[in-house]
């Protein structure tokens, strides 16, 4: 177990409240202002801070040190269980080696908000919506990820709206909107966007689809 000092408390909490500042911001952006004011309030808890004071490393989440060094962090598991915004919190029939069940649609806009926001928390100047779409690329084609696939769907054309289409299609609520609809109620045609999205990303020549 790592020390606790007053330097890594202050730090941790700058850190969190940076954190919440551009969730809240994007979140804005989105349509949903009201989950961008509750994010991550359960990280002020002392479960979750004290363990993540003790593991912070400014950048990246003291969580990944923790779970690295101990196998286990028990502040994710109190993390993850109070906010709906993580898609680990959608789980269900784990005796039967578990279903991903589908986010609704403000906790999933979430999802991609608190994505955004930890990206230029913990990257500050270095921060851009193509880098943080190319690390959510590179997680998902590299892990299993328990995630529904409508969710894994959303999440991925959203980003990739985001980074490459920024000028037309923006991180607003008409455009989530309108993709979540399409996505539940459409063709298939945007699962094939889905899909070759994925298979240039792993040709290394994705730019526009």
């Amino acid at each position: 177990m790592r020390d606790l000092t007053f330097d890594k408390l202050v730090k941790h909490f700058n850190k969190v409240v940076s954190h919440r500042y551009y969730v809240f911001k994007y979140c804005r952006m989105a349509g949903i202002p009201f989950q961008g004011l509750i994010h991550d309030l359960s990280k002020f808890s002392p479960t979750e801070f004290i363990e993540s004071a003790r593991y912070y490393v400014g950048n990246d989440s003291p969580i990944n040190l923790c779970k690295k060094e101990n196998g286990i962090s028990y502040a994710w598991m109190h993390h993850k269980g109070r906010n709906p915004h993580h898609y680990e919190y959608w789980q269900d029939n784990f005796d039967e080696g578990g279903d991903p069940v589908e986010m609704p649609y403000k906790y999933a806009v979430e999802l991609i908000c608190n994505y955004l926001g930890a990206g230029e928390a913990y990257q500050g100047k270095d921060f851009t919506y193509r880098s943080e779409f190319y690390w959510w690329m590179d997680r998902l084609t590299k892990k299993n990820i328990a995630m529904h696939e409508k969710t894994i769907a959303f999440v991925t054309i959203a980003l990739y709206c985001i980074s490459f289409k920024s000028k037309i299609l923006g991180l607003d609520k008409y455009t989530l909107e309108v993709l979540w609809y399409y996505i539940h109620n459409g063709t298939n045609d945007y699962f094939s966007m889905f899909e070759n999205i994925v298979e240039l990303y792993m040709e290394g020549v994705l730019e526009e689809v």
